[in-house]
């Protein structure tokens, strides 16, 4: 044999040594990154939380790639058929690697082709590793050789531990569709709004079409090029013998239809709602520990959420929410010191702060811009996009391209009216709608449960419950005098002084002097002794005479909490809004169950019930539940407004559902100059009567206004019977008298707020909740507030 000859044979058994040597340092994890075998044997694609309603429909998920998982009789025989003719017609014949494509590579090389050689086993492989050791494909030729040997000993060893079933389901769920979309079955869902049990053949070819190319072939981005590649995927199915030729026809002939629908955090139903989900999971994960003595990860580990919230009613919020805001914004957005931006000029320093938290300004200094250049270009106008109410039904018209200063933009946006509305089920705590704000995709601070705002009238059941408990009864007539404790003195703002009322009438008309009286008698510290430790308010309750009028800041979801044991009969219930939380499996990682007290009697709770009846009744200052709204059926609640009418409540109930709602600025400073639109009744009430409208009309959701209060036993009719008649005298002429109200004018006037000594100070933002630190950082939440509450307004 030639010397020469030699030498190659050495050369190539050196390299073929070499290669096999190589080969069994990747196989046991000398070099490189190999997972292990239990790692393949218990392969774990990263999987989106999934965040569940109560009839099981998916309200959103929490994700750094958007993945859901199928099982191989979940996934429709169509896409397993595009799949394997046109992926890889041998899958079932080969080990993993299929030789004779690896062989006829370096012949493609030669007549300048390019030809794929990787069985649908080795691209699972790359997924995996993708997925479990975050690797892509490389680009380097040596590290790309390198890698492929891995796939290579992954494939064969995925092969020798699943089923061609089990891997053919497994790639499925870890394949790219684009749009950040992995996994069969939420790639059906995304482009088809189907699942994927019932893709057909057309729809089936149009998802694998993707697998070449998911941005060159996706349907929605480049509709001709992905019909052709449909049409290609289908041809290949016929080929395979998987369809006839009449079948294949027919699908090539059919148009590409889609019905996108992709899950994003910042639309879908209640987006408020999710992230404040998203940060209790985040803290849920950091307690709770997988077998493996890890933590849970929110983003990968496939959790699922099941929550308390109804798609019907939460779909019924939002569109009640969004049908009032449109209208009353355009009665502020004509208010001539908001029209005309005057509104600001007390409140320079706030616009100025605005104004270097925007991202504009912190990429002009990033670029060393001076002062007066950013000065400059926040007073140059320039094209932008910005909020504003077009459609109460179809958020996406609600995105505004104009033209307008970077500063005009700040004060038109803080201009826009927040709102906060939230339902639940008052006896087992099930939350079932929340709303936290007019659009998510612009205003990310949640009004539910993340800010807390002077809550004004709404407060006084409390104290009227607390005078029922000390031996008062609805009908004890009580003096509508001037009085003032220790230089107190409050005012009915609608101007009536003198006479008497009864409690029930009292309350029904929301009037300021009769509370005082109240609070004289009973005493501010006792009365905040019951709120905080009976009631179980967390909020700081200043034991001080103001809070007879509301001079209280409270988020909604406390406020909700609180008034659970009216129509619960004496029982306080904490809102519950998730019910169980499973891994991936479907394995129970923990159940929630709701925390109930007794707070007071059922007898003392059913006559608040009746009290707050006379709020909504003719003469009460709800009364256009009835008049405008035309609820009928058992109802009973309360309206609030602050001082300035800067913030709105309206609270309501019935036997089986308790609702509230907020309208207000974030800033304080911007509010409605008239009380006849600014009132609580004017704000917050119109979202809860067009809420259950809906809710009435809707025989599914099982609420009737045919429902009753259920009647204590021993009850007697003069325990029940409420007497609203007054002597008051009258003062200034109601605005409502066409809707026979009482006006809802707030809980007094700054003086009425203060208490002797009390320093003067500014009014101040919103003050979002301190215990929820991502609200500290959130720039719809700056200025934090530089006192308490602002004064309540007369007379509600």
């Amino acid at each position: 044999m030639k010397k020469s000859v030699k030498i190659l044979w050495r050369v190539a058994f050196g390299i073929l040594a070499l290669l096999v040597l190589l080969v069994l340092l990747i196989n046991f994890r000398i070099i490189g990154s190999m997972p292990s075998l239990e790692e393949l044997e218990n392969p774990r694609a990263a999987l989106a939380a999934e965040v569940i309603a109560d009839d099981g429909t998916i309200l959103g998920k929490y994700y750094q790639v958007d993945r859901s998982s199928s099982d191989y009789n979940e996934i429709s025989k169509n896409v397993i058929n595009a799949l394997i003719a046109t992926e890889e017609t041998r899958f079932y014949d080969n080990s993993g690697i299929d030789p004779k494509g690896t062989l006829a590579i370096p012949f493609y090389l030669l007549i300048g082709k390019k030809r794929g050689s990787s069985t649908i086993t080795q691209q699972l492989a790359l997924n995996l590793q993708t997925d479990n050791l975050g690797k892509t494909r490389s680009g380097n030729p040596i590290g790309r050789a390198f890698q492929k040997i891995q796939e290579w000993i992954i494939a064969v060893k995925l092969e020798r531990n699943f089923t061609k079933q089990e891997i053919l389901t497994l790639y499925l769920n870890t394949v790219a569709f684009g749009d950040n979309v992995y996994g069969i079955e939420n790639g059906a869902r995304t482009f088809f709004s189907k699942d994927a049990g019932h893709l057909s053949i057309e729809e089936a070819a149009i998802l694998v079409g993707m697998l070449k190319g998911n941005t060159l072939y996706n349907p929605r981005r480049n509709p001709q090029n992905a019909l052709q590649r449909r049409n290609t995927v289908i041809s290949n199915m016929q080929e395979a013998g998987f369809i006839t030729p009449a079948e294949a026809a027919a699908a090539k002939s059919k148009p590409i239809v889609l019905h996108y629908n992709k899950i994003d955090h910042n639309k879908g139903l209640a987006p408020y709602f999710r992230e404040v989900l998203r940060d209790e999971l985040k803290g849920w994960c950091k307690t709770h520990k997988k077998a493996d003595g890890s933590e849970y990860n929110l983003y990968r580990d496939g959790l699922k959420i099941y929550t308390t919230i109804n798609p019907r009613m939460q779909l019924y919020a939002e569109e009640a929410v969004a049908k009032h805001l449109a209208v009353l914004q355009k009665s502020l957005s004509a208010q001539n010191d908001v029209k005309t931006g005057s509104v600001w000029k007390k409140w320079p320093k706030y616009l100025d702060q605005y104004m270097k938290e925007s991202d504009r300004y912190r990429a002009m200094k990033d670029d060393e811009a001076d002062d007066s250049t950013i000065a400059r270009a926040f007073n140059t106008p320039v094209r932008m996009k910005v909020f504003g109410w077009r459609s109460s039904t179809e958020p996406d018209l609600n995105e505004i391209d104009t033209t307008m200063t970077p500063l005009d933009s700040i004060k038109y946006m803080r201009a826009v009216l927040q709102a906060g509305f939230m339902a639940m089920d008052p006896e087992s705590g099930e939350v079932k709608a929340w709303v936290g704000g007019p659009d998510f995709r612009y205003f990310k601070n949640d009004h539910v449960a993340k800010t807390r705002r002077q809550v004004g009238s709404t407060f006084k059941p409390f104290l009227y419950c607390f005078a029922i408990m000390n031996g008062m009864s609805p009908n004890t007539v009580l003096p509508n005098e001037p009085i003032s404790i220790n230089g107190w003195t409050p005012h009915n703002s609608e101007g009536s002084t003198g006479g008497t009322i009864t409690m029930a009438g009292a309350l029904a008309k929301s009037l300021n002097l009769v509370a005082a009286y109240l609070i004289k008698q009973i005493g501010a510290k006792p009365f905040a002794d019951f709120a905080k430790n009976k009631v179980g308010f967390t909020s700081d309750i200043p034991a001080y005479p103001a809070i007879a009028l509301g001079a209280v800041e409270l988020s909604l979801y406390e406020l909700m909490q609180g008034y659970t044991m009216f129509p619960a009969r004496g029982i306080n219930t904490k809102p519950i809004y998730i019910t169980r939380i499973e891994d991936r499996n479907g394995n129970i990682l923990e159940t929630f169950a709701p925390v109930k007290r007794e707070v007071i009697s059922e007898r003392e709770s059913y006559t608040m019930v009746k009290m707050m009846e006379g709020v909504v009744a003719p003469g009460g200052t709800g009364a256009r539940i009835r008049s405008r709204f035309n609820i009928q059926g058992e109802i009973a609640g309360k309206t609030g407004t602050t001082n300035d009418n800067t913030d709105g409540w309206f609270m309501g109930y019935t036997p089986k559902l308790l609702a509230g709602a907020w309208v207000g600025c974030e800033n304080n400073f911007i509010h409605f100059s008239t009380t006849a639109i600014g009132q609580g009744a004017n704000t917050g009430l119109p979202i809860w009567g067009y809420f259950m409208q809906k809710v009435y009309a809707d025989p599914t959701l099982k609420i009737s206004s045919n429902d009753h209060f259920p009647v204590p036993p021993n009850m007697s009719e003069d325990d029940i019977y409420m007497n609203y008649d007054s002597n008051v005298k009258p003062g200034a002429e109601s605005e409502n008298v066409g809707n026979g109200s009482a006006d809802d004018y707030g809980s007094g006037d700054a003086s009425d707020y203060a208490t002797p000594g009390a320093d003067s100070q500014e009014p101040a933002p919103a003050k979002p909740k301190e215990e929820h630190k991502e609200n500290k950082d959130n720039k719809e939440n700056k200025p934090k507030a530089t006192m308490p509450a602002p004064a309540p307004k007369k007379g509600e």
